[in-house]
């Protein structure tokens, strides 16, 4: 998705509770999710943004993904308006719901940290599961 200025969502620390995800992050989230679809759980190319993925965080994203059963499908518009993240006083928490071929929405979670580094953000892989 690519969100319009007049969309943007910007970052929040206030610890108020949870809201979405700010727009600068959802490229990056966004080029995640494709290499997960290409079945690229470590991210052997890369993404901009994001940390190197541990072979045993890839291993059990691979794992996970394959037990849940369905193909997962990239990132639609609309999973933005599900997804959220919250600042827990170190790091914001993110959650960005997935979506799969056969059922569109999914019950999958992806889970990231995002911290500020050197006046930039770093997403940081921590799982994908079923809440």
């Amino acid at each position: 998705m690519r969100t319009g200025m007049h969309d943007a969502v910007s970052f929040m620390k206030d610890g108020g509770g949870e809201g979405p995800v700010p727009t600068a992050w959802r490229a990056a989230i966004e080029a995640v999710v494709d290499a997960f679809v290409r079945q690229d759980y470590a991210l052997s190319t890369g993404v901009a943004g994001v940390a190197p993925v541990s072979a045993d965080t890839a291993d059990h994203i691979r794992s996970y993904i394959k037990d849940y059963g369905a193909t997962l499908a990239p990132l639609p518009p609309q999973a933005w308006n599900t997804s959220a993240c919250i600042w827990t006083g170190h790091h914001w928490d993110v959650m960005v719901d997935l979506w799969t071929e056969e059922e569109g929405s999914s019950d999958l979670v992806l889970q990231l940290h995002v911290v500020e580094q050197d006046g930039a953000y770093l997403a940081e892989i921590q799982m994908v599961f079923v809440p």
